[in-house]
């Protein structure tokens, strides 16, 4: 089978071609900007419990020479993209493609960057593997409009296998048959199951790391000429019909407009550090208390109107949610979520601590909170909210996000990522290193004989 007549074929035709002159300026800053909120996300990461542990089984597998993204840490490439990932993705405060609800930077980047090192290339080729990986990513996740969620995967970790996949085999020198091969490959590597939403486990933060690990792995079969499945998308076990158990796909979703319509800019970062899906909610809640000037005491219920597949991941089962077991629980709440907003009039790192966990206030509040099917919602194409808040004095509050702050349609500026990125390694590191990694991220791929090892040096901890 000619290699263009799958759809693996034509995405790889397609990265083979992509250089970085062909990048559109607004591609170029926003993938900056997502990058640097990326690597913020992974220094204010970098001392947590979660973070500890992973480098601890790291240490199990071997030494290396690649630098980590902030820690000091040298790993092999596959480690070190691995680790990566689970820092970005470690406080779920990174960026999500909106209509494929996948993370794409926490593998993206990671993958890109250790490939891009260990391929001895510069920082713009790493900047075009970047794009390419996120592109790739959230047009695999696309493609099933809210199925994977729907059967139980974590888009993240399957969809993001492909394009850190692309990335790898485009860094490593492969051509279009080669990076369709990667994707081949990478098919029986892409995983990541939803049932950490069931006690809170840590498995979620695992998964895009896994795809970036996946996605080394599979390009250097690729290079050596290891046959895949050529229709590993689209075929009798390719990845839809084996991973949406007979739900209907889009594969037009995963080639139309290749290089006229860029995925990454309907890419959203966080405002807050919790599952995308609770955001609308956060926003309604804290907007309607500083407009009507109610306390959290003034709560007599709460009802929130969600799409069915977001609430299996926020609201059900809601008499476990009132009560998140831990931290990571805790930000696949929205009852707990709606407590902490309006006990604490913000929604912050601050409020996924121990003590925020145990608080008998916003326990409080996320026991009057229930939640209906909302036939209005947006849901994929956005994180749609609505709330009906009735006080103890008779009042009846209504409030819509049909737009979650974040979506393409609501982005946050460059300023804002700017003003998170400082917020965020202000809690971790000095203002000498926040403005080297600043001034690193903020260039990437301006000069073409930047390599990209010293990319990697700048956005390290100093051993």
């Amino acid at each position: 089978m000619h290699p263009t007549t799958t759809l693996a074929g034509r995405l790889g035709e397609f990265a083979a071609g992509v250089r970085f002159e062909d990048l559109p300026t607004a591609v170029v800053e926003q993938a900056r900007h997502l990058a640097l909120d990326a690597v913020g996300l992974a220094f204010c990461a970098a001392d947590e419990p979660f973070a500890r542990k992973a480098r601890e089984a790291f240490t199990l597998l071997g030494s290396g020479d690649q630098p980590v993204l902030a820690l000091p840490d040298r790993l092999p490439a596959r480690d070190a993209a691995m680790l990566g990932g689970i820092l970005v993705h470690g406080h779920d405060f990174d960026d999500t493609h909106i209509g494929s609800i996948v993370h794409v930077s926490a593998s993206a980047l990671p993958a890109s960057l250790a490939a891009a090192i260990a391929a001895g290339r510069s920082t713009r080729d790493l900047l075009v593997a970047y794009v390419l990986a996120i592109e790739v990513s959230a047009r695999v996740g696309l493609a099933a409009h809210g199925g994977f969620h729907a059967t139980g995967f974590h888009p993240t970790g399957v969809a993001g296998a492909f394009g850190a996949a692309v990335a790898a085999a485009k860094l490593g020198g492969l051509d279009a048959a080669g990076i369709a091969g990667a994707q081949e490959i990478v098919g029986s590597m892409a995983s990541g199951i939803l049932e950490f939403l069931e006690d809170g486990a840590w498995t979620k933060r695992l998964h895009p790391g896994w795809a970036a690990a996946s996605g080394l792995t599979a390009a250097a079969f690729a290079r050596v000429g290891w046959p895949g499945p050529g229709q590993v998308y689209e075929g009798r076990y390719g990845l839809y019909a084996t991973h949406l158990a007979g739900r209907d796909w889009d594969p037009d979703a995963l080639t139309a407009d290749l290089g006229s319509r860029w995925e990454l800019l309907t890419t959203g970062v966080k405002p807050f550090p919790s599952c995308h899906f609770s955001h609308g909610f956060a926003d309604a809640l804290l907007t309607l208390q500083a407009s009507e000037g109610f306390t959290a005491d003034d709560v007599e219920h709460i009802r929130c109107l969600i799409h069915p597949t977001a609430a299996a991941a926020v609201f059900e089962p809601v008499e476990r949610k009132r009560r998140p077991r831990d931290l990571y629980d805790a930000k696949f709440s929205v009852p707990y979520i709606a407590g902490a907003c309006l006990t604490r009039g913000r929604l912050t790192l601050a409020e996924f601590t121990d003590d925020s966990l145990a608080d008998p206030a916003i326990h409080a509040v996320a026991d009057r909170v229930d939640f209906a099917d909302d036939p209005e919602s947006r849901f994929p194409d956005a994180y749609s909210a609505a709330v009906e808040v009735s006080l103890t004095d008779g009042r009846r509050l209504f409030r819509r996000e049909q737009v979650n702050r974040g979506h393409a349609e609501r982005p946050l500026s460059f300023a804002d990522i700017s003003a998170k990125f400082a917020e965020n390694l202000a809690l971790v590191a000095d203002a000498a290193t926040a403005e080297r990694v600043r001034s690193a991220v903020l260039s990437l791929g301006a000069d073409a004989g930047t390599p990209a090892s010293a990319f990697g040096e700048a956005c390290a901890r100093v051993r």
